[in-house]
């Protein structure tokens, strides 16, 4: 399943894309511009939002479902058909309705984890131990990491402007997490050269760890194989990835909150971790 969404989202992506670019080809060149303004309604708006989240990296979160959006592609769909029925070319209609359950499936399927739920990860018990990788490129237990209580973060990888986007969100939680006396922890399976120059671009001291193997998402039940899109695997990551996840921890190692998202665009804002970490008494 999770190979099919890897080439699904790949697919649809370059597919949205290609469908925009002829149907403003078409408006350009004399089409009938109620069905092609229709077809990019149905495509353009996602794009320019899934745009600026890859650009920026500053968007942590979505809606689960784009409501707006959707409500916009429907209209274009409609637009599309309209155009149709009125003497416009066939092929809008068509692209359109192409687009528009792209994006739906896109939002419905490929985002949704399902109802996940790791046993190792219940509020109460204790952490199981894994081994991480440091930026010195040491081995080292999560149970030396249990000297403060621990924000513990999973994520994808540095090619993730979500994850880019939740860890700046952190950042820029900087001082108030000093102050309370806790202890982040930011782990992704990514090759470690990527893991080091992550650490590099943020000035803090958070815990920059690589997760080799994927082992600790294995060992939390938090692993996603083949979670990666199609194509990413270029830039020198591994098709396996891990499914975002936070965990707060004391320091006997006793996990306070977890968070296991069924949705990859829906992450917890810093705040519930900061309120989480106070009504524990810390700080």
């Amino acid at each position: 399943m999770n190979r099919l969404k890897s080439v699904f989202v790949t697919t649809y992506m370059m597919g949205a894309m290609v469908i925009a670019v002829v149907a403003g080809w078409s408006w350009w060149n004399g089409g009938d511009a109620i069905s092609w303004v229709g077809v990019l309604l149905a495509t353009v708006p996602f794009l320019l939002v899934l745009g600026k989240i890859a650009a920026l990296k500053n968007t942590a979160r979505t809606s689960a479902h784009f409501p707006i959006l959707t409500a916009l592609a429907t209209a274009g769909v409609l637009l599309a058909g309209w155009g149709y029925s009125h003497g416009g070319s066939v092929n809008a209609p068509v692209l359109a309705v192409a687009a528009w359950l792209g994006f739906i499936v896109y939002v419905y399927w490929h985002s949704s984890f399902g109802h996940r739920s790791s046993e190792s990860l219940n509020v109460g018990q204790r952490l199981p131990a894994f081994d991480l990788m440091n930026v010195a490129g040491e081995t080292i237990s999560s149970n030396s990491l249990l000297d403060k209580p621990t924000v513990w973060i999973f994520y994808r990888g540095n090619w993730c402007p979500l994850c880019m986007a939740q860890i700046k969100e952190l950042v820029g939680e900087y001082q108030e997490i000093q102050e309370l006396g806790v202890r982040v922890a930011l782990i992704s399976p990514q090759p470690h050269e990527f893991t080091i120059d992550l650490a590099r671009k943020f000035d803090v001291t958070f815990d920059f760890l690589t997760d080799e193997g994927n082992r600790a998402a294995r060992t939390l039940g938090i692993e996603n194989v083949n979670g990666l899109p199609m194509g990413i695997q270029m830039l020198g990551y591994d098709s396996e990835a891990v499914l975002p996840t936070v965990v707060i921890t004391d320091t006997t190692g006793k996990i306070l909150w977890a968070h296991q998202t069924d949705n990859c665009r829906v992450r917890p804002e810093p705040s519930v971790y900061l309120q989480v970490l106070r009504e524990s008494g810390v700080g």
